[in-house]
């Protein structure tokens, strides 16, 4: 990171972290839930061309959980009714898919747990320490539970996801309102706000809504498709930002 860039994330009047993939590893058990979800689903259509982690990054991370569903469906030619946000999760439809998909996540996030990355935590401690307020912004509808189960829902007064954005009928990423809502909540205009992102479609929502600085955090998706979707910056940790804030000096 240059010194400019740097600069424009410590003096930012408040961070808005995505959550999954960002602050906790959730990415990991979203990517096994989906790929237990599709295996049958694609079997059963008679599909040849398997589920893999290419197609969690390209149709599904990052998104709303009904859009993945549907985009993974339509890359394989299968066409199955829309259904009911009500379906029970054995429904054969794209909303049943989804469900479905939730409730495997569920049971893994109760079974396991979750912890933050030491990284994320360290950086969410020095943005309190600098009296910079931080917000989640998540497509999941799991963000609360998740943000619990990992001992940090205490420390993000604003929370917008999925359980947010249908309610007040916001349309997910990588469209820029989920973030915008979140900035209106903390009282911060979009340009002295950063955004902190692991998804393509994320950064992409980021960039479209004149964020004043987009970090994006490579877990697995590579740099240059997060540079190419509008990130001012990519590190593969979190960690790497306290590096750079001690370069620059601060305490």
């Amino acid at each position: 990171m240059t010194p400019e860039q740097r600069a424009r994330f410590f003096d930012a009047a408040a961070v808005l972290f995505d959550l999954d993939g960002v602050l906790t590893p959730t990415a990991e058990v979203h990517m096994r839930a989906w790929a237990e979800l599709f295996a049958p689903v694609l079997a059963a259509h008679h599909v040849s061309q398997p589920y893999t982690d290419e197609d969690y990054f390209r149709y599904v991370d990052g998104r709303p959980r009904y859009d993945g569903v549907r985009a993974v469906l339509e890359s394989r030619g299968i066409e199955l009714p829309e259904g009911d946000p009500g379906d029970p999760p054995e429904a054969d439809t794209v909303c049943g898919l989804g469900n479905r998909k939730n409730a495997v996540f569920a049971a893994a996030l109760e079974r396991d747990g979750m912890a933050p990355y030491p990284g994320s935590l360290a950086l969410i401690d020095r943005l309190g320490a600098l009296g910079i307020p931080a917000a989640v912004v998540s497509s999941s509808k799991n963000a609360v539970p998740v943000l619990a189960a990992a001992h940090l829902a205490e420390r993000f007064p604003v929370v917008v996801d999925g359980v947010v954005a249908a309610e007040e009928r916001l349309p997910g990423k990588p469209a820029p309102d989920i973030f915008l809502a979140a900035a209106e909540r903390l009282g911060v205009a979009p340009e002295h706000a950063v955004v902190v992102e692991d998804a393509v479609s994320g950064v992409a929502a980021g960039a479209a809504g004149g964020f004043g600085f987009v970090v994006g955090v490579d877990r697995g998706v590579g740099a240059d498709a997060l540079a190419a979707a509008g990130a001012d910056v990519v590190v593969h940790d979190l960690a790497d930002l306290l590096a750079a804030d001690a370069e620059k000096g601060g305490s």
